[in-house]
């Protein structure tokens, strides 16, 4: 172990951790409405729909799968212990990795493409799309290259970051893990360490009523097609 494993994955986890909190506490309090992430649909929606609809179905899906690893490593190494269980896992995880891979490619061209939400876009919104693009690269050529990531996530990562939870940090096997895989980790705190300066910050307000609530009626009295067009004047 090196200086820079303990830089990286020591360092770097505790300093996330503190800057999302004192962060997200300070931008609440001064600035409680720009938790928010502005919305897109009425700009652009046609093409957004393919791309936002599969990203946020996948995002969540492999974000409750990484999350039940780290809770649950000895039923998710118990589960991988029958050779069809993994198999099956490891597709699905590999599945909605692609999808959302593909899909954040469909709202990065659709982002960069749209006038109307070039204008909207900041030079935050570009670090921060271009990393979770880089982290959706890096999973899917984890998945590919070092198979059942399910079992040897749960048997050594998970450790490692339980010990940074009780404050006894264990790097051994994080510091022998193939460089892709730091990459991915060292990604993985760099997205939380910008959570406080970006449009992240939303998913703390995710409308999570919106499942059960009534059905809303939306009437428009213009002409959407005109309002929706990059080059059309707002005119009814």
């Amino acid at each position: 172990m090196t200086t820079l494993d303990y830089l990286l994955f020591v360092a770097l986890p505790y300093v996330s951790i503190v800057v999302l909190l004192v962060g997200i506490i300070f931008r609440y309090r001064r600035a409680g409405y720009s938790i928010s992430s502005l919305p897109v649909q009425f700009l652009e929606n046609k093409v957004g729909f393919w791309g936002t609809t599969p990203f946020h179905i996948g995002i969540i899906m492999l974000a409750v799968g990484h999350l039940t690893i780290f809770l649950f490593p000895e039923s998710v190494l118990l589960w991988n212990s029958d050779p069809m269980r993994l198999i099956i896992h490891e597709g699905l995880a590999f599945t909605f990795g692609a999808v959302v891979t593909v899909a954040m490619t469909v709202l990065l061209i659709r982002r960069y493409t749209n006038p109307r939400l070039r204008v909207v876009t900041s030079p935050m919104d570009v670090v921060i799309g271009l990393l979770i693009y880089s982290q959706l690269i890096l999973g899917c050529w984890i998945a590919l290259g070092y198979r059942w990531g399910s079992s040897w996530f749960a048997a050594d990562l998970t450790p490692y970051l339980w010990s940074l939870l009780t404050l006894e940090p264990k790097i051994e096997a994080m510091s022998a893990m193939p460089w892709v895989i730091k990459l991915h980790v060292i990604g993985a705190f760099t997205f939380i360490l910008l959570i406080p300066f970006s449009r992240l910050a939303h998913f703390l307000v995710a409308p999570l009523h919106y499942l059960w609530r009534p059905y809303q009626i939306v009437m428009w009295h213009w002409d959407r097609k005109k309002i929706r067009d990059a080059g059309g004047a707002w005119q009814s």
